[in-house]
């Protein structure tokens, strides 16, 4: 996994459950589908995932929840960029999902052609470094961040059509 997939994670964390000791067996690939495909886990998926001992027991796991072909029916490339946050204008609503997480918020988008439009609002963080960390709630490095910013995308019939960053007043 690339340095910005693991700075991305390093926000999302188990500490509030206790499970933070157990993502850090898991191997870099591993890491990376984990990290791409928790987005559609509850809190209690994440947790029963993280207590198998074996990887061929995780990932018996994702296929028996359906995730497997979520993230692997993307070629390596793009498994790659979803793991790197570089979402770009053209992906899919699930790629940008995968990479970025579940946005901060959601509503549908009005006055667009297309049939179905939503706006996602993520919150992102700023390090001294020049890190970028997806903001989430109970952040404990928010308050390490030089810059606060969101990013606004517009997704248009599950496709990514628009990405504007504004700077954050949060």
């Amino acid at each position: 996994m690339n340095t910005l997939g693991l700075m991305l994670f390093s926000v999302w964390n188990f500490t509030a459950c206790g499970y933070e000791r157990l993502q850090k067996r898991l191997d870099s690939q591993e890491f990376d589908h984990w990290y791409a495909l928790r987005v559609y886990m509850s809190e209690d998926q994440r947790k029963m995932y993280l207590k198998f001992k074996t990887r061929e027991e995780r990932d018996a796991y994702l296929k028996q929840l359906g995730l497997w072909d979520t993230f692997y029916s993307y070629d390596e490339t793009e498994r790659e960029e979803i793991v790197a946050g570089d979402v770009k204008i053209g992906w899919s609503k699930q790629k940008l999902e995968m990479a970025w997480g579940a946005p901060y918020s959601r509503k549908k988008a009005i006055g667009r052609a297309a049939s179905r439009s939503e706006l996602y609002t993520y919150r992102f963080e700023q390090q001294e470094d020049g890190s970028v960390l997806v903001w989430e709630p109970n952040s404990k490095t928010v308050y390490k961040a030089v810059r606060l910013f969101v990013r606004e995308v517009i997704i248009d019939d599950d496709v990514v059509m628009e990405i504007k960053e504004k700077d954050a007043s949060w």
